[in-house]
């Protein structure tokens, strides 16, 4: 099986991204938390090369169009491994076998580059333990999903997770003088033209160059503003402005629409990012925090609803399912407002952290032997069914901590009627320690 990532015969026929792909790690724009002097990749470069010794496997998670392929590539330029580079998508069990015996016979250490590795399934992903295990290979995958949830426990136990960023203006506004430096001309857009452009690539640098080749291409007399960029590249640029700050400024007035309570509002915003281009499960996931942070218990179905609507999503798509992610924008900005569970989460993480490893009172541990019954596990624990009202008020917190308030509901929404209920129960609690 050939692999996947070959330089092109002809580079002058390869795309303006492949020609532009930087030549050693230093090139490489917009990740020098890993690549800048002390960054860790830097780092394991320079002990690889001491003495001879081996790159760590690596899981490389990050957005499209940040770097990961081409950062595979250079690590195994850098450190004198051989460069096999796959994608998870086009890559059979019996194709990763062969890799596993070729690199067994080759005579040098291999890295083998694993493109979209979460698209691997369980068994699949497992395939790879034994080789990494023995050194057969060293193990280099790139992800654009959560490593923690698509790839195994037994990878990650073996694997170090490293983060990309999605590129900033500088790394793609870096990337647009080294396309003009390459074709030999500025490129033929206004300053405006030139700011959305960028904005518009939303930190992807390949996309960016696939956008710069088309508008090399054109040629056009004079420099197009965006109106004109945007009717070359037949796709809407987004109305972001040119530092960035346009993607954050809609997401925050979405945000604070919807806490406001003006549904009109909230539709807008939300309409100016989806229209602009904006990722539609980016948009749903911050509905789906909104509903937890802002509405909460005051009106618990908005969390119901908001998760139904990124499922609606991904079922129909663009542009049927957008409906029911104005559907779920109308319904938090017209619930019941309260951060109550919000404010609780943050004061119970709080003391859970500062108590420590405080033990539980021994009347709610549990005591399945007689020996721990003997200790006094259980003992006097009232079981609350058997009470009137369904509550005993027996003591449920640790001895040296005492009781505490986290969550103090408003008197909106539901959180009105579980205001007054845990009032009952204070009333209650309060007369069975008299």
């Amino acid at each position: 099986m050939a692999d996947l990532f070959v330089t092109p015969a002809d580079e002058t026929r390869a795309p303006l991204a492949e020609r532009l792909r930087p030549h050693s790690l230093t090139e490489v724009v917009g990740q020098q938390h890993l690549l800048g002097a002390e960054g860790a990749l830097t780092r394991m470069v320079a002990a690889a090369k001491e003495k001879r010794g081996r790159l760590p496997n690596l899981i490389l998670w990050g957005p499209p169009g940040t770097g990961k392929t081409t950062i595979a590539r250079l690590l195994a330029e850098a450190t004198g491994y051989r460069f096999v580079g796959v994608s998870a998508v086009m890559t059979s069990t019996a194709d990763l076998k062969a890799i596993f015996a070729a690199a067994r016979v080759a005579g040098t250490r291999t890295l083998l580059f694993v493109d979209e590795i979460h698209r691997f399934n369980r068994s699949q992903q497992d395939g790879f333990l034994a080789p990494m295990e023995d050194g057969t290979i060293t193990l280099v995958g790139a992800t654009t999903e959560n490593p923690s949830f698509e790839l195994n426990a037994a990878i990650l136990s073996r694997a170090q997770v490293l983060v990309l960023e999605r590129l900033d203006e500088a790394a793609l506004e870096a990337l647009l003088a080294r396309a003009e430096a390459g074709e030999g001309r500025a490129l033929p857009l206004t300053p405006d033209a030139r700011a959305a452009l960028l904005a518009g690539a939303d930190g992807d640098g390949r996309f960016l160059l696939g956008q710069v080749e088309t508008l090399f291409s054109i040629s056009p007399r004079e420099p197009l503003d965006r109106a004109g960029m945007a009717a070359a590249l037949q796709r809407r640029v987004p109305v972001y402005d040119k530092d960035r700050d346009g993607h954050y400024d809609l997401i925050s007035a979405l945000h604070k629409s919807l806490r406001g309570s003006d549904p009109d509002a909230a539709l807008y915003w939300l309409a100016r990012m989806l229209v602009a281009g904006e990722q539609p499960l980016y948009v749903l996931r911050r509905l789906v925090r909104f509903a937890s942070e802002d509405v909460g218990l005051a009106d618990s179905n908005a969390l119901t609803i908001t998760l139904a609507a990124k499922d609606a999503y991904d079922f129909l798509g663009s542009p049927e399912g957008e409906l029911a992610i104005a559907h779920a924008c109308l319904y938090l900005a017209t619930a019941p407002k309260s951060n109550a569970a919000y404010v609780a989460q943050k004061a119970a993480f709080k003391a859970a952290r500062d108590s420590g490893s405080l033990p539980p009172p021994k009347n709610i541990v549990n005591a399945p032997t007689k020996l721990m019954k003997e200790l006094g596990h259980g003992a006097g624990y009232a079981y609350d069914h058997d009470t009137e009202h369904g509550f005993s008020g027996d003591n449920y917190w640790p001895d040296r901590l005492g009781r505490q308030s986290f969550y103090r509901p408003t008197d909106r929404g539901m959180e009105k009627r579980i205001s007054e209920r845990l009032a009952f129960w204070e009333q209650l609690r309060a007369e069975r320690q008299r």
